[in-house]
């Protein structure tokens, strides 16, 4: 490998992609609902709640919670690592699947955003699944976007390993 090309990757190794934002964006769509839903299950506004819902309930923002620290702590990691990339999959995996359950779920949320949004179907509920689908489109896109990290430290790791041993 030419040592201009081993610089490229290396600074390719080391910088940063903007479309990261993407962990700090499912954040701010998860944590509000992972809070609430672990300290006051109650209090979020969905029918007909019963006990055994409000233990999914909590169980769900566990998992939620999980996730939200999960990604702020890969959200600083290079791009090309294989773990932040297989959290980044199972994230665009999971906001498509919810996005799908909520366009297709009955309300079950008892607000509105009034008689004209209603007309137009903009409900609380597809209102959040169409952010679950932004984000689900916005990890995809992070994935292709970051592939060029990846390819530079497969190319970068492969030069190093075929480079000849200095005596």
């Amino acid at each position: 490998m030419a040592s201009a090309d081993r610089q490229h990757a290396a600074a390719m190794m080391t910088a940063r992609s903007p479309l990261s934002t993407m962990f700090l964006l499912h954040i701010a769509l998860e944590a509000p609902l992972a809070i609430q839903g672990l300290f006051a299950p109650q209090a979020l506004p969905f029918l007909e709640a019963n006990n055994t819902t409000l233990v999914m309930i909590k169980l769900y923002a566990a998992l939620s919670a999980a996730s939200c620290i999960t990604a702020l702590l890969v959200f600083a990691l290079p791009e090309y690592l294989p773990g932040k990339r297989a959290f980044a999959a199972g994230l665009t995996v999971y906001h498509t699947i919810v996005a799908g359950t909520l366009f297709g779920a009955p309300r079950f949320v008892p607000k509105t955003f009034g008689t004209l949004m209603e007309s137009i179907r903009l409900t609380p509920e597809n209102t959040w699944a169409l952010l679950h689908a932004v984000l689900g489109l916005g990890f995809a896109v992070w994935w292709q976007g970051t592939l060029p990290y990846a390819q530079a430290a497969k190319n970068l790791t492969a030069g190093m390993m075929a480079a000849p041993a200095k005596k």
